[in-house]
């Protein structure tokens, strides 16, 4: 799970912005990843845990596979809710992490973490095993045509792609207005809340998906998801 940072289809930054902001983000998914959570909730103003949360209810089917899992706190949750989750992330740091905390709930909820490192341009699952895909901030792996024809192989007929790509501070309080500003001159969400579904669609549909934008409102914020869906054979 990264921060706010799919910068597919968004206004580009300068060089020198793209720049560090890449390298500080490899840092917090890296090395730094101990402070990922502190981190993303300040600059979400607390509010980071509930957006990524707020994937599950748009998961349809039982087994689902997570990519980019992070800190781990979909897994959780999924794997609360009694479904069959999987994770793939490709840093080491981030899989620790995860599996402390799938782990630690183990006593309650029976059943092992299913998490793996790896690259989602070449997913070591079988095909057809999945109902739903899901990733939260991606970079921009997710649009890879290689990354788009995995997660296609993995899906069942049917089977859905849900990818939370950006999150808008929508409160008026000064700490809500400064984050906001912060997040549209550094990149992280559009300037202007897209209108038109086909920018962002079309990656999507040129792997052979049925793709719409959907908009959640939570308190104080909006989400932006993009709904992947393949096509029943």
């Amino acid at each position: 799970m990264q921060l706010p940072q799919d910068s597919s289809n968004l206004q580009p930054r300068p060089g020198l912005v793209t720049r560090l902001m890449t390298l500080f983000f490899r840092l917090l998914y890296h090395s730094m990843a101990w402070m990922y959570d502190l981190v993303a909730s300040i600059v979400s103003l607390g509010r980071w845990k509930g957006w990524v949360l707020a994937a599950e209810a748009l998961l349809p089917g039982q087994r689902v596979l997570e990519l980019g899992f992070g800190p781990g706190h979909l897994q959780a949750r999924l794997q609360a809710s009694g479904r069959q989750v999987y994770g793939l992330d490709e840093s080491a740091q981030m899989t620790r992490q995860a599996y402390r905390r799938l782990a630690a709930r183990r006593a309650n909820q029976g059943s092992l973490p299913r998490l793996a490192r790896g690259l989602a341009q070449a997913l070591p699952y079988p095909a057809a095993s999945f109902d739903s895909v899901v990733a939260t901030f991606p970079t921009l792996y997710i649009i890879h045509p290689a990354t788009l024809a995995e997660i296609r192989r993995v899906l069942r007929p049917g089977g859905r792609l849900v990818v939370l790509s950006a999150a808008w501070h929508t409160g008026r309080s000064l700490p809500e207005r400064l984050m906001a500003f912060i997040f549209r001159i550094t990149g992280e969400v559009p300037r202007d809340e897209p209108k038109d579904d086909s920018a962002f669609a079309q990656p999507y549909e040129q792997a052979g998906f049925a793709a719409q934008l959907k908009w959640v409102d939570v308190p104080g914020s909006r989400l932006l998801f993009i709904i992947a869906a393949r096509p029943a054979d």
